[in-house]
């Protein structure tokens, strides 16, 4: 057991050698080889789901606790499956960008082939282990079956075809958003409610910044070998100005929610993460410089990534005011129903 790498590896992705690799436990690898700091963001979504179940009045802990665990299970057997995926189509050979901001498994030589495919074949059958129970307790449901099948195909065909073919930036919409937020409060509820599913974009828009901020990084390279993500079909200006549109439109969503008093005005606590958009704007009016720049962090999360780490520091400020805004806004609800009708 080793609690310092476990930190670690939740926080950054860390570059090991293979000595290091090698002494490491099971869930250290676990957790390096899944990518853990990027979980926190499908953390949230389950939470958001939950505190608009908690919200409605059809909260309930331990199909929530397996949801969440399911769906960050998800999460985690995607990103070790886009690094097979990736491996095997030679796309991380003599990549930097994938093998220096963190350790990619298969390329930095840490695992085989197999060992790989181990990792992600039980991580995925936990995470469908836990989908499978939910329909069980919901006598059922075909949704929830759609649902899990949806899942699946992002997970499997995520890195190939989509991110290839310009929709890898959608799908992170459509998952984080409407197939995380609005099926998880779905499963927890019973009912499908277009409220929640628009009221999950002023997170999931952020989330879709970090993915797009990431292909911007790497636009040059994946031009080169051919993987057409958004920001190479658009152009690297247009790319910058479309995060910059979706890290300020979640503002603007929320003041329309509150407007129709779908939240309450406590959920005014996201203008709070405006001195963070503040400080990563002006990076995206320019294009990403040719040296890392003074006091930006190298590696593990950092260099040569740019616009990726700026991109999840924001949503990280912003999803965090939102969740904790939408508790306040859950509770006033709850304790006092009659004032918000």
């Amino acid at each position: 057991m080793n609690l310092a790498m476990w930190k670690k590896a939740l926080n950054v992705i860390p570059e090991v050698s293979k000595e290091e690799w090698d002494r490491l436990d099971v869930i250290s690898k676990w957790l390096i080889s899944s990518r853990a700091a990027v979980l926190v963001m499908t953390f949230i979504s389950a939470a958001l789901a939950g505190i608009f179940a908690w919200r409605d009045g059809s909260f309930s802990f331990a199909p929530w606790l397996i949801l969440t665990i399911g769906l960050i299970l998800a999460h985690a057997s995607n990103n070790i499956f886009n690094d097979f995926t990736d491996y095997i189509r030679g796309v991380d050979k003599n990549n930097y960008f994938r093998t220096i901001y963190g350790a990619q498994p298969i390329a930095s030589g840490l695992m085989t082939k197999r060992q790989h495919l181990t990792y992600f074949g039980v991580t995925g059958l936990l995470a469908l282990l836990c989908g499978l129970y939910l329909v069980l307790i919901n006598g059922h449901d075909p949704l929830i079956w759609t649902l899990i099948g949806l899942g699946a195909f992002f997970v499997l065909f995520y890195t190939w075809p989509l991110k290839y073919i310009a929709l890898g930036e959608l799908a992170v919409l459509i998952v984080w958003g409407p197939l995380m937020i609005g099926g998880g409060y779905y499963v927890l509820t019973h009912r499908w409610d277009w409220n929640v599913t628009m009221a999950s974009l002023p997170y999931v828009l952020g989330v879709t910044t970090v993915i797009f901020g990431k292909h911007i990084d790497k636009l040059s390279i994946d031009k080169e070998k051919r993987i057409y993500t958004l920001p190479v079909v658009i152009g690297e200006k247009a790319a910058r100005y479309a995060v910059l549109s979706m890290m300020i439109l979640p503002y603007f969503l929320t003041a329309y929610l509150i407007t129709i008093k779908f939240f309450t005005p406590v959920m005014a606590i996201v203008v709070l993460a405006l001195p963070t958009l503040k400080q990563v704007f002006p990076a995206f009016l320019k294009p990403k410089p040719e040296t890392c720049p003074p006091g930006f962090p190298e590696g593990q999360g950092g260099w040569p990534l740019f616009f990726a780490p700026l991109a999840f520091w924001n949503n990280r400020k912003f999803g965090t005011l939102f969740m904790l805004g939408l508790i306040a806004d859950s509770m006033l609800r709850v304790a006092m129903p009659w004032f918000w009708r």
